[in-house]
């Protein structure tokens, strides 16, 4: 991989910015989804395509059409599936003005053939006769007419895709398989993040800033810039040394996926100005290495293992918080009382250490220049799980818990 011509150097830098602040503008937009965002971006850049995981009402569809529509002059499409879609109308409707000539065509024109980027809902319900052609479409970037004519070469750039569930059948699968990157979506676990969402139903919000990026530059980025930026030797190893302790336990990715996984590392680097790949880049693996969400925290504790030991033992710590929720519902029913003493006794000294030690993580991370996203999201299990605590178990009013948190 040889270095980017001088001259354009300037012109990728500034589409790195831009990016970054786009990046940025929707971290503050969608509260709990910097991390998400960073992905969907790094995925693009890459020219790979992302699914969404998570359940209705996450905001998946809103973030995927605001990141999309800053990119001007880009083509976008978007569609909901389901298991009765024509690929017709996934690719081009019949041009009933040229049939009625005896002429058969489609019109590609606002369809999947056209567009530079997509969003595709509900990605799982593509219709066994949209089958072929939608993997086509992702894979090679074509489309095969129904006439039997040439194939059509899309401009494609990636594809951003959602769903509520996993997939369920052969079909499904074989597009999961073709997802590079998959990531989950939650409800917001932060109760001050919560309630920021709850007034933002009755206020009036100031207009945002909407930094956009010229669909030339992101294709430059896309073919030119990214794949020019250098892997060491170092990242192979540490390529290696996570690929081998991953099958210790089990876990097992296809070579086509570690191959493509290189290039989101490299577009890590891009993004954020680097013309180098570094250990941090390695965590966009966490969204790359799991076939089902139970798997992503095994994986998620070997990416960490080798890049973020804060964030490692971040997660060790969110074990903690998830065995405090669970001991919570055990509790079901049983009298103030027996609450009050098992808060007393562990639950508030328990998450009070917690949240001290996630705190002192954080200032570690941020002076280290390492990402804060998997504490900061540990942060937010343990100020919901004490929010739980204060209200189920001491009774405490929930108008007040924010104060207190």
């Amino acid at each position: 991989m040889g270095p980017q011509d001088p001259q354009e150097a300037p012109a990728a830098q500034d589409t790195a910015v831009r990016l970054r602040a786009i990046g940025d503008e929707l971290s503050d937009r969608f509260l709990e989804r910097a991390d998400v965002v960073r992905t969907l971006l790094v995925t693009l850049l890459a020219g790979q395509h992302s699914l969404m995981l998570g359940p209705p009402g996450t905001a998946k569809s809103e973030l995927a059409r605001e990141l999309t529509g800053r990119i001007a002059g880009a083509s976008y499409w978007e569609i909901l599936l389901s298991k009765f879609t024509a690929p017709t109308r996934m690719f081009g409707p019949v041009d009933v003005a040229a049939l009625a000539r005896g002429e058969y065509r489609q019109v590609y024109e606002g369809r999947a053939t056209t567009a530079h980027v997509a969003f595709i809902d509900e990605i799982f319900k593509c219709s066994t006769a949209a089958l072929n052609e939608t993997l086509g479409y992702l894979n090679e970037r074509i489309y095969h007419p129904e006439s039997g004519g040439e194939p059509v070469r899309c401009p494609l750039i990636g594809a951003i895709t959602a769903s509520n569930e996993l997939p369920d059948g052969e079909d499904s699968a074989a597009i999961y398989d073709r997802l590079l990157v998959r990531i989950e979506v939650k409800y917001l676990e932060d109760p001050s993040n919560f309630a920021a969402l709850v007034r933002s139903a009755v206020d009036r919000p100031a207009p945002p800033k909407r930094t956009t990026v010229e669909l030339a530059a992101l294709r430059h980025a896309v073919a030119e810039a990214v794949p020019a930026v250098e892997v060491p030797d170092g990242i192979v190893d540490a390529v290696c040394t996570l690929r081998a302790a991953l099958r210790r336990k089990e876990l097992i990715a296809s070579d086509r996926r570690w191959r493509q996984a290189v290039r989101l590392l490299q577009a890590s680097a891009f993004l954020d100005g680097r013309p180098a790949v570094v250990e941090s880049d390695l965590s966009v693996l966490t969204h790359v290495l799991w076939d089902s969400p139970a798997q992503r925290p095994t994986v998620e504790r070997e990416v960490l293992h080798l890049v973020n030991p804060d964030a490692k033992e971040a997660l060790d710590l969110a074990d903690t918080i998830d065995e405090l929720e669970t001991q919570l519902d055990a509790m079901a029913g049983q009298s103030r009382e027996a609450l009050s003493e098992w808060v007393i006794k562990k639950a508030h000294h328990q998450l009070a250490t917690a949240g001290k030690r996630l705190e002192r993580l954080r200032e570690d991370a941020v002076v280290a220049g390492r990402s804060t996203s998997a504490i900061d999201r540990v942060t937010g299990r343990q100020r919901a799980v004490r929010a739980r605590v204060l209200t189920e178990a001491l009774g405490v009013d929930a108008s007040m818990v924010q104060a207190q948190l």
